[in-house]
């Protein structure tokens, strides 16, 4: 807090805020041979209608805890951006498309409710201010040394969606919504991309694009993580990726009794063949069985990389053509809710791989998603609201602190009553119990 406020005596500045406003689809149109019915996109409405009765409250809860922690780490990083880490909240008035905080709500108050995190200053004009505790610093450096660690870990990763892909290569636009869910550091495109020349390249296009392309296959990284747990196979195997017939591991929400119904298809579909997402599938049918358990197979892949066994649909539906995928992912993630749980939770969809979690807690947990709940430990308030302190403030402080240094009143600790008006992360699930009927 003292650097905080001896910088902010001397500099102050303000930035612009913008506006994104909403897209909407064409449905339909003319055309020489009559009407033409242009099919949108499931609606919102309509997927929350279809997954209704397959909900499951711990993955809800666990959406919403993952969502937090999301939001807390993007403010650090712009943060972190800044030469003195320090911003004017009309400066990050800017970012709440990033994390979505509609107005009427004021970040001013989103920043207030971690208070161990963030913490907010008046200057000499009454310009809010805001900085970083040192507890977020302390949190930050050692989260760079968790990126740092897991390098290799998200290197290997990033291969096998290059391997994956059909022409071998993937746009570095693309790949940059993958960045938090896969580990990547925050400088994934400058540095980062340039030090494992072993395994990708970065080319540009005659279009002018950058793209990561695939230098070397490894035949060792072409086992997928299905065949690893149910096979045994590991990378010193020899291995040639074909066709599959391995059942994936199906986890239904409770109050779904279809499953008992559909029993029969369900056996019939775990028991078909499939070609292997590192197998070329330029000549599978669009449309067909095979196709659609290929896509299965390959979003399974995916999910499988990521730190949290979840990712956001719309960053997959970006990877169609790239993974030869079909057009109406959602269908697919619906249909098969024994494998894929998909959270309709806020304005972006979630897809959970199933079988990575027992009840809203991850089964294995990497060292970057341990450090994520350490994070969420240090959010949320339940106290008075503090009064923001200002330069004034200030300067009697440090006269109060030389006046009455050595008094022992160090030892004082200040007490808050509680308010209401707060929540706090461990109530997520509490409030997630008063909204589910909604």
């Amino acid at each position: 807090m003292g650097r905080l406020r001896c910088w902010l005596q001397f500099y102050g500045n303000a930035h612009n805020m913008f506006v994104i406003m909403p897209e909407r689809n064409v449905l339909s149109g003319e055309s020489p041979f009559g009407r033409v019915w242009i099919r949108s996109m499931t609606s919102s409405k309509r997927v929350q209608d279809r997954s209704k009765e397959k909900r499951i409250r711990e993955l809800e809860v666990a959406t919403e805890k993952w969502k937090i922690a999301s939001k807390v780490i993007f403010l650090m990083e712009v943060l972190k951006s800044e030469p003195e880490m320090i911003m004017t909240v009309r400066s990050l008035e800017q970012y709440r498309r990033q994390i979505n905080l509609p107005k009427p709500h004021k970040i001013s108050d989103f920043i207030r409710k971690s208070p161990k995190l963030f913490e907010l200053y008046k200057d000499q004009r009454a310009v809010l201010w805001c900085g970083m505790t040192r507890e977020a610093e302390d949190l930050l450096d050692e989260h760079d040394r968790l990126l740092e660690e897991n390098g290799d870990k998200a290197a290997e990763h990033v291969t096998r969606c290059l391997m994956m892909s059909v022409d071998k290569k993937l746009p570095l636009d693309k790949i940059v919504h993958f960045r938090r869910d896969f580990g990547l550091p925050l400088d994934f495109r400058i540095n980062w991309v340039h030090k494992f020349p072993q395994h990708f390249k970065v080319v540009k296009l005659g279009d002018g694009d950058e793209y990561l392309e695939l230098v070397s296959w490894n035949p060792a990284w072409a086992i997928t993580e299905l065949e690893k747990k149910t096979l045994g196979l590991t990378e010193a195997n020899d291995h040639k990726p074909g066709m599959l017939s391995l059942a994936f591991p199906m986890k239904f929400p409770p109050s779904y009794k279809k499953m008992y119904r559909y029993r029969g298809k369900i056996e019939h579909f775990q028991k078909r063949s499939y070609l292997s997402p590192y197998a070329d599938a330029r000549g599978l049918e669009a449309g067909s069985k095979e196709f659609d358990k290929r896509a299965i197979a390959v979003m399974h892949e995916l999910l499988s990389f990521t730190l949290e066994k979840r990712l956001v649909t719309d960053h997959l539906t970006h990877f169609r053509r790239e993974f030869v995928m079909p057009q109406k992912l959602m269908r697919i993630f619906l249909k098969h809710c024994g494998i894929f749980y998909v959270s309709e939770r806020g304005k972006r969809f979630s897809v959970f791989l199933t079988e990575a979690y027992e009840g809203p807690e991850l089964i294995e947990k990497c060292p970057l998603i341990l450090w994520k709940e350490k994070l969420l430990r240090f959010t949320g308030y339940r106290g008075r609201k503090r009064d923001i302190p200002t330069y004034s403030d200030t300067l009697y402080m440090e006269e109060r602190e030389l006046l009455e240094s050595g008094s022992g009143d160090e030892d004082l600790s200040v007490g808050f009553e509680k308010d209401d008006d707060e929540m706090d992360v461990d109530e997520v699930s509490g409030a997630y119990d008063d909204n589910s009927e909604v």
